[in-house]
Order: structure tokens, then C-alpha cells, then sequence
């Protein structure tokens, strides 16, 4: 993967995610607003990102593609209960008693949950459209941006206090 496009890629995604529903006015006022575009962009770069590595012929591109937008579709929804999730640690972590810890925790280890069955769930529509290494390559992609937007999403959140 190229480096360069990764970087800013998951920058600009952890970014979105977390000014997206840090910001209520941002989600509510406009359905067309800056945001929307900007989601659009990085949706659009992540798909570019995606096609240089990994090489489909065009027979792969053509199964390949709509599982790939549908896949996104779906993991769009957890990222954003991801976001809803970060928002509403950020809204209570100074002051955080032990029963909304608790909620938290139980919602990251849903989302983390939801995450792993979407992930298996599109595993044999994926393997349908693609030969074995180039569905491995897939996860890979997918796993080193999650990995990073993990990292950069934990460099801004502070511990429970």
C-alpha cells in the first residue's frame, strides 16, 4: 500500500469521524453541507486506494466492485456508531460515573463485535468474486486501515478519569 495515500486517507477519515459527531451542528444543519462532500472525497479516495492495490483484472473488478460498495455501505453504519460512541465519551468522560462506564465499555465491545460478523458475513460474497489471495490481499487493506484509524482515533481520546 502506498504510503503517502494511506496516511492521508485514514488522517482525513479519523478526522470526519471524530468532527462529525463531536459536532451536533455539523450533523443537523444541512443535509448537503461540507461534511457530506467531504465523506463523499474520502469514500471516492479510499475506493482509489483500494483499486491500486489490488490489481483486479476486469472480470474481478466486475464482481469485485458492487460487493465492495455494498461491504462499505454496512461498514459505514459501524464507524459511524463507532463516531456516535466517541461522542458520547467525549460528552461524559470528565465526570464519568461507573454505570455510564460501564455502557460504554459494553457498547465498544458490540461495535467491536458487529465489526467481526460484518467482516465474516461478506468473507463468501468476497471469495465469490475474487481468487483466494486477492480476497487475503482485501483484508489486509482493510485491516491496515482500520489499524491505523485505531491508532489515530487513540492518540485523541483520552483515559477515563
Amino acid at each position: 500500500m502506498k504510503r503517502g495515500n494511506k496516511g492521508v486517507f485514514v488522517l482525513m477519515l479519523a478526522a470526519v469521524i471524530t468532527v462529525w459527531f463531536a459536532s451536533p451542528a455539523v450533523s443537523q444543519d444541512k443535509p448537503a453541507d461540507n461534511m457530506d462532500i467531504l465523506l463523499e472525497k474520502i469514500r471516492a479516495d479510499k475506493k482509489l486506494l483500494v483499486a491500486a492495490n489490488m490489481e483486479l483484472t476486469e472480470g474481478e473488478a466486475k464482481a469485485f466492485w458492487p460487493v465492495y460498495d455494498k461491504f462499505q455501505d454496512e461498514l459505514f453504519l459501524v464507524r459511524a456508531r463507532t463516531a456516535r460512541a466517541i461522542k458520547d465519551f467525549s460528552d461524559s468522560y470528565k465526570d464519568m460515573g461507573n454505570e455510564k462506564a460501564r455502557a460504554l465499555l459494553e457498547e465498544s465491545m458490540t461495535i467491536e463485535s458487529l465489526n467481526l460478523k460484518l467482516r465474516q458475513a461478506y468473507l463468501p460474497k468476497f471469495r465469490k468474486a475474487l481468487p483466494e489471495k486477492k480476497v487475503a490481499r482485501y483484508y489486509q487493506i482493510e485491516n491496515k486501515i482500520q489499524a491505523t484509524l485505531n491508532y489515530e482515533l487513540a492518540k485523541e481520546i483520552p483515559l477515563v478519569q
